[in-house]
């Protein structure tokens, strides 16, 4: 049985990839802060660990996790992120450091830690914004969010480039998709795009076989604020 490492769970875009991943009958390991999986039902395949992803001595204990399963990796999707809606004069140092971390410095952590489950055709796929893309729509108030989008993106293309006999590294650069964190960047937009819609999409492209994408930093998005 494959398995899959979702990162940021509790609602939106995530819980409906747990939801996919786990209705497709691959083990599914997810990962959150809050344990909002307990009000929904899945099947045993699924297992919910409480996970901070900038807390290293969660990262350890993911670790241990894997190693007391005897687990290897085959999907990891790090999909949790960090939005700060702020003036850019206002985003103090904490402000960018924090979204740094959330949305980049974990990633990276996290990777690195959990680069021995990983296989030659494991998957990593990074959830990004279409705001980290150069020549974008940019907007005023995400200057910490979409600069740290935009170096996720780069990271993507130097781990394909840097480990180029696998695993796979793609980012899915998205729009705007109907989640909390687009209304907390864009208090009463309403988007097209469903969280279960993206989820379906991320799921497709994740699973994908054989895969068609490497060090990509592809743009999903019909409608942009």
């Amino acid at each position: 049985m494959k398995t899959a490492l979702i990162t940021g769970t509790s609602s939106g875009i995530g819980l409906e990839l747990i939801k996919k991943f786990d209705k497709e009958g691959i083990r599914t390991i997810s990962l959150s802060r809050s344990d909002i999986v307990s009000d929904h039902e899945f099947s045993s395949n699924l297992t919910h660990i409480n996970f901070d992803i900038i807390n290293d001595e969660d990262i350890k204990k993911l670790v241990e996790f894997l190693s007391s399963n005897s687990l290897k990796v085959d999907f990891l999707i790090n999909n949790a992120g960090k939005l700060v809606n702020k003036p850019f004069l206002d985003q103090s140092e904490v402000d960018f450091k924090s979204t740094y971390d959330v949305n980049f410095f974990g990633i990276v952590k996290l990777i690195q830690s959990l680069f021995p489950f990983f296989k030659k055709d494991s998957h990593i796929v990074n959830i990004s914004s279409i705001g980290g893309i150069g020549g974008s729509s940019k907007f005023p108030g995400l200057a910490s969010y979409s600069s740290s989008k935009g170096a996720l993106n780069i990271l993507t293309e130097l781990l394909a480039t840097e480990f180029n006999d696998g695993p796979y590294f793609n980012t899915l650069c998205l729009g705007a998709v109907q989640t909390p964190m687009l209304e907390l960047a864009f208090p009463g937009y309403n988007a097209e795009v469903k969280p279960k819609d993206m989820a379906q999409f991320i799921y497709n492209f994740s699973t994908s076989n054989p895969l068609l994408f490497n060090g990509k930093v592809i743009p999903v998005s019909i409608s942009n604020p």
